[in-house]
């Protein structure tokens, strides 16, 4: 049996300064932010980066974490709040606007979230889109991978928009979801 020993006090401290201004880069420069840089600013060698995140995708998900499972943590009290179809809708409104607000978010949740920390978003879209299907406002053919997908393209288009993009992406999920419900 392998033993996982404690990190040293020293390279907690580097990991946590190293996610602290990981994020502060992210929000400033987004996912392609300078990992050199990150060090830099953090008073560590690239090498300690790389030694605590082997890539930036790791970094990103790291620096992300809290944010992500605050975002799916907020889809149970919503749908504790309002009826299913209604609780989908306003989660996946909020999940939107988080991935305009927070740059890099989106490109950490694409493909569906398909990472270790995308896991809490697609068991809470899972969730609220079972008990919307449940009660009968969404289509029982739709997957919540698929309502993962489709709002990552809502963003991308409101993006593209030249208006308010939180506004937009509540008008594009409202177009998304009149398809996605039950006839």
């Amino acid at each position: 049996m392998t033993q996982v020993r404690p990190m040293r006090a020293d390279a907690r401290r580097n990991r946590e300064r190293l996610l602290a201004v990981a994020a502060e880069a992210f929000a400033e420069r987004g996912e392609g932010a300078s990992l050199d840089d990150i060090a830099r600013r953090a008073g560590v060698g690239a090498g300690t980066l790389y030694r605590h995140f082997p890539t930036r995708r790791a970094l990103l998900e790291a620096a992300y974490l809290d944010r992500i499972e605050a975002i799916a943590a907020r889809a149970a009290v919503i749908a504790a709040e309002r009826a299913p179809g209604e609780a989908l809708r306003e989660w996946l409104a909020e999940l939107g606007a988080g991935m305009i607000r927070v740059r890099g978010l989106k490109t950490l949740l694409g493909a569906a979230g398909d990472t270790a920390c995308g896991e809490c978003v697609r068991g809470a879209a899972g969730r609220l889109v079972r008990a919307a299907q449940e009660e009968g406002t969404l289509r029982p053919d739709v997957e919540p991978v698929e309502v993962l997908r489709l709002v990552h393209g809502v963003v991308t288009a409101a993006e593209s928009a030249a208006g308010d993009a939180g506004a937009d992406v509540r008008r594009y999920l409202s177009l998304l979801m009149g398809g996605l419900e039950r006839r």
